[in-house]
């Protein structure tokens, strides 16, 4: 049987469009971050591998083999099995933490039983490495944004749909970004693995071409964005939607009204502070008496302020606006921006 391959980086992720990725790692080392499209295959439970390394420490590396050996072998018929169904052309990507033993182990297991493996050389770390360098690169950034409720999620699905390049921050966030935005979303995940999301969309991405996203804060939900993202925000060129209130206000009542009174309050309180004390009452009162409109009007007030705030900080010549009819039509509004990117790109120098 060959010994399994080492493999760089590049190379690795350049296999992974057509072999699946196999994390070695534990639970909770898979959940602070790993490679998006990996399957977690652990050799260690989380207690096991912190058992293993006090042994590693206090009696040395053989003895730490041993209780490994004591912990995996009875699993060792699972993780082929797994192996197996997950193998595309009898061949598997390998990796954990540093590319050490833990991957060297699973290797030569799976290639006992007769499937290839390659070793990501210096394991998850290098994939670490990858992403936050590539992070802090330039990027054709346009920025689509619009006071709350101005419909710029949904325009964004509309490029996207049209074959257009997008980041969706808010998706890959599971947030949609204000203190109502948990709402129907899944658990968020760590920073790490937000980072890890953002460099797999954008490693996929022509940079010879516009990539669209929504103009957002700093923090989404619990999620910090990268620095290196978070000025691309601020210096890309920006189309504004500006759409009249009685619009925002009535999409917002209908993407927000269906949930229950008590997590519509609740997440009033996150921002009472800065609604006020008394715009936050009646905000609470409103939707107690189901007057979702008057809630939308009143927490509209904190945020128009908060938005049109950072917008005057903005380089007028980088700010395109752009009227929006009623009701709101996000495929027409699709053909609006590309009409006007196409104009204005050039002088926005974007890919250099």
């Amino acid at each position: 049987m060959p010994m399994h391959q080492e493999t760089d980086i590049g190379t690795f992720l350049e296999l992974a469009a057509e072999i699946p990725i196999i994390d070695v790692r534990t639970p909770a080392e898979f959940r602070q971050g790993h490679i998006p499209i990996a399957y977690n295959i652990p050799l260690f439970s989380n207690e096991e591998r912190k058992s293993v390394g006090t042994t590693y420490k206090r009696k040395g590396r053989q003895n730490a083999i041993l209780e490994g050996f004591d912990y995996a072998g009875p699993r060792l018929r699972s993780y082929i099995v797994k192996a197996r169904k997950l193998a595309r052309s009898n061949q598997l990507l390998i990796h954990c933490w540093r590319g050490g033993m833990r991957s060297a182990g699973m290797a030569w297991l799976f290639q006992t039983y007769g499937i290839r493996c390659n070793i990501l050389k210096g394991g998850y770390k290098s994939f670490r490495g990858e992403v936050l360098s590539s992070l802090i690169q330039r990027f054709p950034f346009i920025v689509i944004g619009g006071l709350t409720g101005a419909g710029k999620s949904e325009v964004l699905r509309s490029l996207a749909a049209s074959g257009e390049q997008i980041l969706d921050l808010e998706g890959l966030s599971h947030h949609k970004g204000s203190a109502f935005g948990h709402l129907g979303e899944e658990e968020q995940n760590t920073n790490e693995q937000l980072e890890n999301e953002i460099f797999w969309t954008l490693k996929s991405h022509d940079r010879g071409k516009i990539i669209w996203m929504e103009d957002e804060s700093r923090n989404i939900g619990r999620n910090t964005l990268p620095g290196g993202i978070y000025e691309g925000i601020l210096s890309a060129p920006l189309i504004f939607l500006d759409v009249p209130l009685e619009e925002r206000i009535s999409r917002l009542v209908m993407e927000y009204a269906r949930y229950s009174d008590e997590e519509l309050v609740q997440s009033i309180e996150k921002i009472t502070t800065r609604l006020g004390g008394k715009a936050a009452g009646e905000a609470v009162k409103a939707v107690r008496s189901g007057n979702y409109e008057k809630t939308a009007e009143l927490v509209l007030g904190y945020y128009d302020k908060t938005y049109r705030f950072g917008l005057a900080k903005r380089d007028k010549a980088m700010v395109l606006t752009i009227k929006v009819g009623t009701p709101l039509d996000s495929t027409r509004v699709c053909g609006q921006i590309l009409d006007h990117a196409h104009k204005f790109s050039p002088s926005w120098n974007l890919f250099n």
